[in-house]
C-alpha cells in the first residue's frame, strides 16, 4: 500500500460543525465501502478553506474512485514517498 496525502478545497471547513464534520465522515465512509478495495484513511486535517486526508491506499485511481463514489472534489493528489519527525535530526 501508498501513502498520499489528498487536498479537498471546502470553503469555509474550519467553521464546520461537529454534525456537519459526522455528515462528512459517514459519506466519507460509505464511499469507502463501494470500492471493495483496500482503502484507509489515516487522519484527517480541516483548516479554515481545506480538508487535507492522509490514506493508504494502492494507487491514486482508488483514491479518484472514492471521490466520484462520495462526490467530493479531490483538488491534489500526492504521493508520500518519505516521512520524518523531529527524532531524525540530530
Amino acid at each position: 500500500m501508498k501513502k498520499f496525502i489528498v487536498e479537498r478545497k471546502l470553503p469555509g471547513a474550519g467553521n464546520l460543525t461537529a454534525e456537519e464534520l459526522k455528515d462528512i465522515s459517514a459519506t466519507f465512509n460509505s464511499a469507502i465501502s463501494t470500492l471493495g478495495k483496500p482503502f484507509t484513511c489515516l487522519q484527517s486535517f480541516i483548516t479554515e478553506d481545506k480538508i487535507y486526508y492522509i490514506h493508504l491506499v494502492e494507487n491514486e485511481k482508488d483514491i479518484r474512485e472514492h471521490a466520484k463514489h462520495g462526490n467530493f472534489h479531490v483538488h491534489m493528489i500526492e504521493e508520500i514517498k518519505v516521512t520524518i519527525d523531529p527524532s531524525h535530526v540530530g
